[in-house]
């Protein structure tokens, strides 16, 4: 996908994420986890935000709520959550009161381009292999600068990429998959300085990606012999599509092509504009 988005293909692409990570197919590829490292790197990202008794963090494209229930559990803060889904939003949300953790983890239906809380309500935010697939990612950088207070802390992890990656890679599954709209970390850190964040922390975590992509790739042989035997029920899958995605993915894995990283920032009193950045 290239050039400008147009609003009726942003929701599309919006609505394309929310159905699949919502759906079995998910959860069978990726478990509650749906970002590489699983709670190990949520623990890294949550170790650099000063959280505690009484802070309040946002998690932007919170899924099925496994790292705010941990953060929350683990630091004891206050976490809000929000997805464009409904349904994980009502997943996350049982999975809340089951871990009897409702009076202080809370989730709701949200766009991250349009957040729905007052200027520096959160002491921090956290956004896991979420923010490539934003259309709008300069308004989205912007929201996550918005609520957050001055001197509060961003904490992004990411898929990056490196050069070309090969045209299987920039379809609509890819884009969703979190692979087709993928940036270099520097541009990731120029939205995040240009919203009103100093960048402190660095750090790639490429190996955590790697894993993640050869445990999907072995899940997909798997799922294709269940549903072959009719013990799993995937209706609408294009096995031959996801295999092409998975293999190319690991391949320009490989080839240093695309990579992972994690980065916190502390926000500053006055944001800026991205100068020339737009939405791919």
């Amino acid at each position: 996908m290239t050039g400008l988005v147009e609003p009726l293909e942003a929701v599309e692409i919006k609505t394309c994420c929310a159905r699949l990570y919502a759906s079995n197919w998910a959860h069978v590829l990726l478990g509650d986890s749906f970002h590489p490292g699983g709670e190990a790197l949520t623990e890294r990202l949550g170790s650099f935000l000063n959280l505690g008794p009484g802070k309040r963090l946002l998690d932007v494209a919170s899924g099925k709520g496994s790292s705010a229930i941990y953060l929350a559990r683990r630091y004891g803060c206050e976490v809000v959550g929000v997805d464009y889904s409904r349904e994980l939003v009502a997943e996350a949300t049982a999975a809340t009161e089951a871990a009897g953790l409702a009076d202080r983890v809370q989730f709701r239906t949200s766009d991250a381009e349009a957040l729905p809380f007052p200027d520096g309500f959160f002491d921090a935010l956290i956004c896991e292999c979420a923010f490539c697939t934003f259309p709008d990612k300069a308004t989205a950088a912007s929201e996550f600068a918005r609520v957050v207070r001055v001197e509060g802390r961003l904490g992004l992890s990411d898929l990056t990429r490196s050069g070309e990656l090969p045209g299987d890679l920039d379809d609509l599954l890819a884009w969703i998959a979190c692979i087709g709209d993928a940036r270099p970390l520097e541009e990731y850190i120029r939205y995040m300085k240009a919203a009103g964040f100093e960048i402190e922390t660095i750090e790639e975590h490429n190996n955590a990606l790697s894993v993640l992509v050869q445990d999907i790739r072995a899940k997909l042989l798997g799922a294709e012999l269940l549903v072959k035997i009719k013990k799993l029920d995937l209706p609408g899958v294009d096995f031959d599509r996801a295999r092409r995605l998975a293999r190319s993915a690991a391949e320009a894995v490989g080839e240093g092509k695309l990579g992972y990283a994690l980065m916190v920032g502390v926000r500053q009193r006055i944001a800026g504009k991205i100068p020339g950045c737009h939405a791919f």
